[in-house]
């Protein structure tokens, strides 16, 4: 039977399948002199690079957006309960 490889590239997509150590885990995400996007330690295609100041970016931008969202939702929910008066609608034939 043929040993399948546990990492390498598929479509140009990284992938890694190896038990990850302790060690690698950490070493991959903070790659100082990498881009923003690097490979992931374990599973397929690519992770932040934390020792990128774009990628604290990303992370600050993707929490607003998050933080807006659970927010936002908070309001609304409170504006149905309080219009509990009736809707008139009007249906043209």
């Amino acid at each position: 039977m043929v040993d399948k490889p546990n990492s390498g590239e598929l479509f140009g997509i990284p992938y890694n399948f190896e038990k990850p150590s302790m060690r690698r885990l950490l070493s991959s995400y903070w790659q100082p002199g990498d881009g923003m996007l690097v490979k992931k330690p374990f599973g397929v295609g690519y992770t932040l690079n934390l020792a990128n100041w774009r990628s604290w970016v990303v992370i600050g931008i993707a929490g607003a957006l998050l933080w807006q969202e659970r927010s936002g939702s908070d309001e609304a929910m409170a504006e149905e309960s309080s219009s509990d008066e009736p809707v008139e609608v009007l249906v043209d034939d």
